[in-house]
């Protein structure tokens, strides 16, 4: 199962990778933005807000850079079923 999954990420055609390439890109600079507020909060810590919103930043890049893998994914092998 898992050499499936490495080969056919292997064969992504290559607007689909660049499209997971640029969501991948996206997704880390948002994650880059909230770990920069986390590193502001934790040299002055002011409130609370800026905490739980640089966590919720975080966790919104990292559910972006999943689906922007599994959507590219899927919409590859639903290409190549269908053409």
């Amino acid at each position: 199962m898992i050499n499936k999954l490495i080969k056919g990420f292997q064969e992504i055609d290559e607007p689909i990778l660049k499209f997971i390439h640029k969501g991948l890109r996206f997704s880390t600079g948002i994650c880059l933005i909230s770990l920069l507020i986390l590193i502001l909060h934790i040299t002055y810590p002011i409130s609370f807000t800026s905490f739980y919103s640089s966590l919720l930043l975080f966790r919104a890049g990292i559910t972006f850079a999943v689906g922007f893998f599994v959507c590219g994914f899927v919409v590859d092998n639903l290409r190549k079923q269908f053409s």
